[in-house]
């Protein structure tokens, strides 16, 4: 049996031991663009649990630790890899709620429920990937019989290895690098610092600390915002703020009990898992809402507090809590995202993510309600989008992720939000402007989520950038600082020469039917290079194509190109 306080230590060892050895991670990545790297990905999201965990007590529960670390995990998931994370570690929430401790069979059942979490959360799943690596390692240890947690963690090690070294079997790309997979390299080494303790061994010891922005918390997201300037008690008309899970009956429907709850309160958010319906809403009544309930399922985990009480103790805690605030304050990037709930006459609002003070503008431009800072080599995590979202006082809130590293991570925040979240898949910057020209104020929420992202797709993006590494990729050999270029994310031909790399992409991008060419220039390129280059390119292409350029600042690629 292993307690809270060994689950805890070990996930704070796992998280070091990947934050120490983030880097070799990252170099097992085989695209030489530079990315936002799995090792620093999954070490952000599993290192986002360690000040939680350090902060419990030596007697909590197995129980309260999991949730404790999933919980922060999911808030401060990065990059698809990270999403996988923390739910591979959202399984150990589910299926150790409410133990006190666990043995080797809820370590089993914890494994067995992250896997299915995590195949689920992936549309189109790919074998050879931190997917196999787990869900290897759960099935031989659910099929070894070992009763002692260390020794069932060793079948855990010795299965996931041996998956982990057949990757390259399942993926050619990874045997023509000669690397395995970074995701599973990097679930394997977080096992393995986890491992230490189950075995009585110390914490891994954390080493260089993973850069991370400040962030905005989100544990009020969906609760309000209380100011002592600008509201007084008797404001507070839905006093009583009320959570608890409804373990569903079978049909319960949890748009039913959110349409109820929103009816007779505010600040409603609804979550549905497979088994329970987490349900948080604001109301005068919190009887009302227990008796519409319980006809969902029975009721468990029941947080009724009296909100006015609350505000009243604020405000006498006030001065000191200003005083404090002021002398610990720190820069927050995030904290242009304020809460605002929703405005019932608003039906539509936007949250798109872009790097560059150009692309934000242009987002702004077309109606963008927030604009994430994130993209290429900078994965914003699920907090930063929820908190986006959470700003944007409309019903139905569209999110553009524009890159296909943060499409998960958005999708993550989508289930946390307490408003109708659509997230669009866009892989590319180029994809996201698309979807918003083409939104329809008239039309319906489905109407718009087809013809957006139908839109969408017809685009072709070109990206000029640079090879971060040595690799040979797609039976091309790369040289690190070499020029790529790449359309639709697949490598074309390399150049010495970002101008002529950029004019013979867009030539060859356009095709009989193409109408529009427009080149978005970076932070490490003049106006007069991009001037340059977009006369070269209106002179290379057809007649009918118009050509424009947007300054966009973005980091990372020199040049966008989107034809359509």
């Amino acid at each position: 049996m292993i307690s809270g306080k060994i689950l805890r230590d070990a996930i704070i060892s796992g998280a070091n031991n990947i934050n120490n050895q983030r880097s070799r991670v990252d170099e097992l990545n085989v695209f030489p663009v530079p990315d936002g790297d799995t090792g620093t990905n999954m070490g952000m999201t599993v290192g986002s649990a360690v000040r939680e965990l350090q902060a419990m007590d030596d007697s909590c529960t197995v129980g309260e630790a999991a949730k404790t670390a999933a919980s922060a995990m999911l808030r401060g998931a990065r990059g698809n890899s990270g999403v996988i994370t923390s739910l591979l570690f959202r399984g150990f929430s589910k299926a150790l709620e409410g133990k006190k401790e666990a043995d080797a069979a809820d370590i089993v059942a914890a494994l067995k429920k992250g896997v299915e979490g995590a195949y689920k959360a992936v549309m189109k799943p790919t074998e050879g990937t931190i997917l196999t690596v787990a869900r290897v390692a759960s099935e031989e240890a659910a099929a070894c019989g070992k009763e002692d947690v260390a020794e069932l963690w060793d079948v855990v090690m010795t299965a996931g290895q041996k998956a982990l070294e057949d990757t390259p079997n399942l993926l050619p790309v990874l045997k023509k690098a000669g690397v395995v997979d970074a995701g599973g390299q990097g679930i394997m080494i977080i096992f393995e610092g986890m491992g230490k303790v189950f075995h009585g061994e110390d914490i891994v010891a954390g080493g260089e600390a993973v850069p991370n922005k400040a962030k905005l918390s989100t544990e009020n997201a969906g609760k309000g915002v209380f100011t002592d300037d600008l509201m007084k008690v008797e404001d507070i008309k839905n006093g009583y703020c009320t959570q608890f899970l409804i373990n569903k009956n079978e049909g319960a429907s949890a748009a039913k009990m959110r349409a109820f709850a929103e009816s007779n309160g505010d600040s409603v958010v609804c979550i549905e898992d497979d088994d329970v319906i987490n349900l948080h809403v604001h109301t005068a009544d919190p009887g009302k809402i227990l008796s519409e309930a319980i006809k969902y399922g029975y009721l468990t985990n029941f947080k009724i507090e009296n909100m006015h009480e609350q505000f009243l103790a604020r405000q006498k805690q006030g001065k000191s809590l200003e005083k404090q605030a002021s002398a610990e304050k720190k820069p927050d990037p995030a904290s242009e995202f304020v809460y605002a709930a929703v405005d019932p006459s608003r039906d539509y609002g936007f949250v798109a993510v872009a790097a560059g003070e150009g692309l934000k503008s242009v987002f702004t431009d077309l109606a963008a309600d927030a604009v994430v800072s994130g993209g290429q080599t900078m994965n914003p995590a699920t907090e930063d989008i929820l908190a986006a979202i959470q700003s944007v006082p409309a019903k139905t809130v569209f999110v553009l992720p524009n890159n296909k590293n943060i499409i998960m991570a958005a999708e993550q925040a989508q289930k946390l939000a307490d408003r109708q979240v659509v997230v669009l898949p866009t892989r590319t910057v180029p994809m996201g402007i698309t979807a918003l020209l083409n939104f329809d104020p008239s039309a319906t929420v489905e109407a718009n989520t087809i013809n957006m992202m139908s839109a969408a797709d017809k685009v072709s993006t070109g990206l000029i950038t640079y090879a971060a590494r040595d690799s040979e990729y797609d039976g091309k050999r790369i040289r690190k600082g070499e020029i790529m270029a790449l359309e639709n994310g697949k490598i074309i031909f390399t150049s010495n020469d970002i101008t002529k790399a950029t004019y013979r992409l867009a030539r060859s991008m356009c095709k009989k039917d193409s109408s529009f060419v427009t080149i978005i220039s970076g932070c490490d390129v003049s106006d007069e290079d991009a001037e340059k280059v977009t006369e070269i390119v209106k002179a290379k292409c057809p007649n009918h194509v118009e050509v424009s350029h947007i300054r966009g600042g973005q980091p990372v690629y020199y040049y966008m190109i989107s034809v359509e």
